[in-house]
């Protein structure tokens, strides 16, 4: 006999796993499906965000970031370093013990709250009385019935055309986590945010870094300032990103890639590199649902067709996080998932996607939430902006880190904010305040007036608000 829940989620990464305890803390029975497994073959619930994504990345970053303070900053400060190595098999340990107690973490979370949890792929096997079947394959086949469905099935990485991904020399953002040694030359398609943590991971540890992006302009999503100082930063760092390549002929073989291209300025080029990185954007992860059996709509891109509040075509059938329309970012799988999860007992679940923060954990790091001037002009909306360096920051001339500004871009008129744009020490932290004014509709009077602790990175958010009245006091 089918096992029956008032919710089924499938898929447990930040939007799932989040949607599954937040419907469990409001009292209806949960399942959730997932089919991601370790090493050992476990359980390894987190999605693509826990296992190959945001959690692996960050712990490479920190620990490359790490050895390369040891190796060319240590000396400012008096500190002498001798012999220093590199022992990348614990470099990339490191990293699987997080993902680990991310995943261990997660499985303690839908105990704690009473969620059951089944390892295998999840997927519709029809309407049935009392709601949705759904099936679940894995090492214990079981039918279940769920009165609400929430998908959430998430994204994989896009591939070029007739150049699959073998994780070994061509690489999508997995098998860039777990390259088995330093290579010499590595080439990066695509400069958007794993393209650019990923490349600085193996640049810090004395890999000659080629990026080639396809874009006219470097980080167009970014406010054009913080692009041009971002390029700088990553210039001087040593990445070679060139902008407005046109990707031809790719020959791959054991030893390493060879890609033909046309630069921007038209002439024809070649890169050979031992490793080459595919970030040229994400797919949806919609096959192995069975969604045509039971009428699931999916729009032209392959995404999972939902209204402003998640719901599908489909009566109480969700969906969430990358397999829908919206920013690919797991904090906004993690509010759609807290709102439908408050949707689907009557409650009015809030998410706004103008106050969706993006970060680029970089060094420095890329931070903003809200329009860029770009954006605002475009509109032809009246605004008024101030930014603050950090190099008249205190703290950041104590870390050894002034690289950078903080922005502020209020109305011209109301003076409301519009957007913060962070590129500096620690930005991925102090775009949190930022965030908290906008969704209050707050002025830039309002954090101009907020009392900042001394000395603080965050003083410059404050003294970048006061610059938009043009009073800052440290500049």
């Amino acid at each position: 006999m089918a096992k029956q829940f008032d919710v089924v989620v499938i898929g447990a990464g930040p939007g799932g796993y989040i949607a599954a305890i937040r419907a469990a803390q409001l009292g209806q029975s949960v399942a959730c499906i997932d089919a991601w497994s370790n090493a050992k073959g476990g359980a390894a619930p987190g999605g693509t965000c826990t296992n190959v994504g945001c959690i692996p990345s960050k712990a490479l970053l920190q620990s490359s970031e790490y050895y390369e303070q040891a190796e060319k900053h240590f000396g400012e400060h008096g500190i002498g370093v001798k012999g220093l190595s590199l022992d990348i098999e614990k470099f990339l340990a490191r990293k699987e013990t997080v993902v680990k107690q991310n995943n261990d973490g997660i499985l303690y979370l839908f105990k704690k709250n009473k969620v059951t949890f089944y390892h295998g792929v999840g997927s519709f096997s029809g309407q049935v009385e009392g709601g949705w079947g759904i099936k679940v394959a894995g090492k214990d086949n079981e039918e279940l019935v769920a009165r609400n469905v929430i998908v959430a099935t998430g994204s994989s990485a896009r591939a070029l055309p007739e150049l699959p991904f073998d994780e070994k020399v061509v690489l999508s953002n997995d098998g860039a986590l777990s390259i088995p040694s330093v290579p010499k030359k590595l080439g990066i398609i695509g400069a958007g945010v794993i393209g650019l943590e990923l490349g600085s991971v193996w640049r810090r540890l004395g890999a000659e870094v080629t990026v080639l992006e396809a874009m006219p302009q470097f980080l167009a999503a970014a406010d054009e300032q913080v692009a041009k100082e971002a390029a700088k930063a990553f210039a001087k760092q040593g990445l070679n990103i060139q902008v407005g390549v046109k990707v031809g002929k790719i020959d791959t073989s054991a030893k390493g890639v060879k890609v033909a291209y046309t630069d921007a300025a038209g002439a024809e080029q070649s890169l050979a590199v031992d490793k080459l990185i595919v970030s040229i954007g994400r797919v949806p992860n919609t096959n192995g649902l069975n969604a045509e059996a039971v009428g699931l709509k999916l729009d032209e891109r392959g995404f999972v067709a939902v209204d402003d509040e998640c719901r599908t075509n489909l009566s109480n059938v969700w969906a969430v996080g990358d397999v829908v329309r919206g920013p690919m970012l797991a904090h906004k799988a993690e509010e759609e998932g807290v709102a439908v999860a408050e949707r689907i007992v009557g409650q009015h679940g809030h998410v706004n996607f103008n106050t969706v923060p993006w970060v680029i954990y970089t060094w420095p790091e890329i931070a903003w939430v809200g329009q860029t001037e770009q954006q605002l002009k475009a509109a032809g909306r009246e605004y008024k902006a101030g930014s603050f360096p950090f190099m008249a920051n205190g703290r950041a001339r104590a870390l050894g880190e002034t690289t950078g500004f903080a922005k502020v871009i209020a109305d011209a008129k109301t003076d409301e904010v519009l957007g913060v744009h962070i590129i500096g020490p620690y930005a991925s932290e102090m775009i949190a305040e930022a965030v908290v004014a906008m969704e209050f509709r707050a002025a830039s009077e309002d954090i101009a007036r907020i009392c900042h602790a001394h000395p603080t990175l965050s003083e410059a958010v404050k003294e970048a608000a006061l610059a938009v009245d043009k009073r800052a006091l440290n500049f």
